[in-house]
């Protein structure tokens, strides 16, 4: 009764804040949906997000290699015989719950993944081996309400003449230490992955996986329009962010891209069926 009540709350606050100019990450987004590669999860979606400024950097892996840092209950996904692992810095900005405003001071700042590629039940997804963010707030909230292997990481951001320069130092003490200093910048047109592509593979995913206390498979869903990609060039001169699996990832990275800002939905936790 009580959890209806405030989904009940949170519909009527998500009414009155969608026609506000506050409402970053609109659900608006939700009538986007053709290209999906499955429906939109029943239920209504958790928080809101908008990132900006977003690199892919993406190094193939041999997949025996990447294999043993990967829960056996998920498969890593295979592109021309190669695992891939991709580093993503970028921006988040707009953060609010459903039916909230975003709250200035805790709704922006800078975050960064290592990630790679597995598939569940026939949906494509993503698995977290690690995630920084430069806030105390988010990092807290990420590893109660996702199960992620959030750290907090002290991060600088600057823009000068088109180009993104990021750093990035993990200060979490339970965590290995990781470095991060990146210059990036688009190179190109706005383009849509075809399906099939490497491009395709590499971003178009709609769900992560996670791992709950007995070891059973977990998704958060998510949404989003199509990635507005750009293909980059970047330089990485001080790249850690592998070492926690014993990977040294070479500069530059083999195969970039760059998202000036997406806007996207997320849903709760569920168990995978």
């Amino acid at each position: 009764m009580i959890a209806g009540a405030l989904s009940t709350l949170a519909d009527v606050g998500e009414a009155v804040v969608s026609r506000t100019p506050f409402a970053q990450s609109s659900p608006e987004i939700l009538g986007v949906r053709k290209h999906r590669p499955w429906p939109l999860p029943d239920g209504p979606w958790l928080q809101a997000q908008t990132w900006e400024d977003l690199l892919f950097a993406h190094w193939p892996v041999a997949p025996e290699v990447l294999s043993p840092h990967v829960p056996p209950q998920l498969p890593l996904d295979i592109y021309d015989g190669s695992a891939w692992i991709s580093v993503t810095p970028f921006v988040v900005s707009g953060l609010r719950p459903r039916g909230t405003v975003a709250v200035p001071g805790l709704s922006r700042f800078p975050e960064t993944n290592v990630r790679t590629y597995t598939t569940v039940d026939g949906k494509p997804g993503i698995w977290f081996f690690s995630l920084d963010a430069d806030s105390t707030f988010a990092v807290k909230a990420a590893r109660q309400s996702y199960r992620l292997p959030y750290f907090h990481a002290r991060i600088d951001v600057q823009q000068a003449a088109g180009r993104v320069r990021y750093s990035l130092e993990r200060d979490a003490p339970e965590a290995r230490p990781a470095e991060l200093r990146a210059l990036y910048w688009p190179n190109g047109d706005v383009y849509h992955a075809e399906p099939g592509s490497l491009d395709y593979f590499l971003t178009e995913r709609y769900c992560m996986y996670t791992l709950d206390e007995e070891q059973r498979v977990l998704t958060g869903e998510i949404h989003h329009p199509p990635w507005p990609l750009q293909h980059a060039e970047a330089s990485m001169p001080v790249n850690t962010m592998g070492l926690e699996l014993e990977l040294e990832l070479p500069d530059p990275p083999p195969f970039l891209q760059f998202a000036r800002r997406q806007e996207v939905l997320i849903w709760p936790l569920r168990e995978v069926a």
